[in-house]
């Protein structure tokens, strides 16, 4: 059996701030299911000593082994489209989110298709000592005290879980994928959670994302207002770097300070209002990094009028699209598309993504 990779410092990844645009399923995002949805979590000092964190390279050779044969089957399960074997596997507490789990696996597989799974880090957690289901954090500092992972999950019972992370190294979309497993009362390692997510967008990885960002930090848009590019490149950054929301760490904290320092996130100037063709206004509601299409693009909502006319709604989006990169370029010379999400009367009516070059 292989062993599992040491300890690295990755840049980790938490949840957006970004107020979530309304569209269909992600599923190729994470997914998080009622026992283990991530958040930020505060935890009093009687809980934090509750619950303790081992690293891999302190972890027991018959739990290292345990877990990456569990793991191993998991992913293969996944990769193989195996819903029986998955299904069967579950923690007593996540079987009424089997849907949800089935659409994440059914859309995980191009993520890893060319490529071999390679685990990296991996995490045992020890909640045992919980008295009942809770909020609950976990510190994660690796051999050498350089580093501290913080994992938080929510309405966590009492028991012993672990969070797994590989990546799939020869996939053109350099898939990662990430498992929650929990040992039932006979110590067999159960699925609890199961997260998958691009590792690359355009053949461009976390840390490309990182440094273009930072080399747009600081520029004017053709407007002479701060660029909207680099603030959606540090997000872009943070979406590839791991492929769930609930890790902390130093690294990540850097990038937060770096994309905060620009000073203007756009989500601030919502809801706004750009000219169009004519003279029409058109009042943007939302905005952010987006995807869900394996592509590097933005998405964002807009007031609709509502029509029920395919062909005019789809007019209608692409003018909207093309006013507000009218009014921000910037974001049309860094990103590969963009979503137009139709909203009336607070409800999602229509949905289109079309390339940069394709809007006029």
């Amino acid at each position: 059996m292989g062993q599992m990779k040491p300890d690295t410092e990755q840049e980790q990844v938490v949840e957006k701030s970004n107020p979530v645009i309304p569209r269909r399923l992600r599923r190729l995002a994470t997914a998080a299911f009622a026992l283990l949805i991530a958040g930020g979590i505060m935890t009093d000092a009687r809980r934090a000593l509750a619950v303790n964190c081992t690293t891999q390279a302190g972890l027991q050779p018959a739990d290292r082994d345990s877990l990456l044969a569990a793991g191993t089957t998991f992913a293969g399960a996944v990769a193989a489209q195996n819903f029986d074997l998955l299904q069967s596997s579950l923690l007593p507490a996540v079987t009424g989110d089997w849907d949800g789990i089935r659409s994440v696996v059914q859309g995980a597989k191009p993520l890893f298709q060319g490529g071999t799974l390679a685990w990296g880090d991996a995490y045992l957690l020890d909640a045992t000592d919980l008295k009942a289901p809770a909020d609950t954090q976990f510190f994660c500092t690796n051999a050498d005290s350089a580093a501290t992972m913080t994992i938080n999950l929510r309405n966590l019972p009492p028991g012993r879980y672990a969070l797994l992370i590989g990546d799939y190294p020869g996939a053109s979309l350099a898939g990662q994928l990430a498992l929650i497993v929990g040992a039932d009362a006979g110590g067999k390692w159960k699925l609890g959670g199961i997260f998958a997510r691009e590792g690359a967008l355009e053949g461009h990885d976390g840390v490309w994302f990182w440094s273009h960002a930072r080399a747009l930090a600081g520029k004017k848009n053709a407007s002479g207002g701060p660029s909207w590019a680099a603030w959606f490149s540090y997000d872009a950054a943070r979406w590839l770097l791991l492929p769930v929301d609930f890790l902390s760490s130093p690294h990540l904290e850097k990038l937060n300070h770096e994309q905060a320092s620009l000073g203007t996130n756009p989500v601030d100037a919502l809801p706004l209002t750009v000219p169009g063709e004519g003279g029409k206004p058109w009042k943007i509601t939302a905005l952010r990094f987006d995807a869900s299409l394996h592509s590097d693009d933005l998405g964002f909502a807009y007031e609709s009028a509502g029509t029920s006319d395919p062909a005019a709604t789809r007019a209608e989006a692409i003018a909207a699209m093309s006013a507000l990169l009218k009014q921000h370029p910037d974001l049309r010379e860094n990103f590969h598309g963009l979503w137009a999400y139709a909203e009336k009367d607070g409800k999602q009516s229509f949905a289109i993504e079309q390339p940069m070059a394709q809007i006029p």
